[in-house]
């Protein structure tokens, strides 16, 4: 029979960090559409933008709490780096929508070889880093599929090292962060009881046959 895992959380709060996730990945296909020039840059794209990485801090927080007692200090750590990670590259995103398009050349790249352009490698690092270890930790410990760790993983590269890889690899990996995102927020939602009324969510373990 089934063995499971449960989380004294009320189910609800997974479904919410669920749609968090589904916000953070529709947010970061509009950010592909805009960088491959499908849609035209505009307020909203711009705004939106950062949204992207705030709601992603749900979804991680959603991911924590189901995975936690199974991947341990692995994944405890990998969620407060990616969350730490995630605020900054709000403030990041703000700076590259909002800033940097309404400035000269020139000072942009003066802010990019100062102090700025270290905070925004700093950050990236962090976000990599992150990624990496809770990824590992799902990996190790988790029921979540090994296809959408590693798509996750190897989407989180190109955006982290953006100023190394081309303009359509980034976008690439903007698309795959999205569609992974999107299998994680899944993942989620089927990890909630369906009973009304549930307060609890459950992880499915691996299937233990007894005679």
């Amino acid at each position: 029979m089934s063995s499971r895992i449960q989380v004294d959380l009320p189910a609800a709060f997974v479904k919410i960090f669920a749609l968090a996730g589904f916000l953070s990945a529709a947010i970061l296909l509009v950010n592909a559409a805009k960088r491959a020039g499908i849609i035209p840059t505009s307020p909203f794209t711009q705004l939106a933008a950062p949204v992207a990485q705030l709601a992603a801090i749900g979804l991680v927080l959603g991911i924590y709490v189901l995975v936690s007692r199974r991947a341990g200090a692995l994944a405890a750590a990998g969620a407060v780096i990616s969350v730490v990670a995630l605020a900054g590259l709000v403030g990041v995103e703000f700076v590259l929508n909002l800033v940097f398009p309404y400035v000269d050349p020139g000072v942009n790249a003066a802010l990019r070889a100062g102090p700025l352009g270290i905070a925004l490698t700093a950050v990236s690092m962090l976000f990599l880093l992150g990624t990496v270890v809770l990824m590992l930790a799902l990996w190790r410990g988790s029921s979540v599929p090994k296809a959408l760790v590693v798509l996750y993983t190897a989407s989180v590269i190109p955006i982290a090292l953006r100023t190394v890889f081309p303009e359509m690899v980034l976008q690439l990996g903007l698309v795959g962060l999205a569609v992974a995102i999107t299998g994680l927020a899944v993942w989620m939602l089927r990890s909630v009881p369906e009973t009304a009324g549930g307060t609890g969510i459950q992880e499915p373990a691996a299937q233990v046959t007894r005679s």
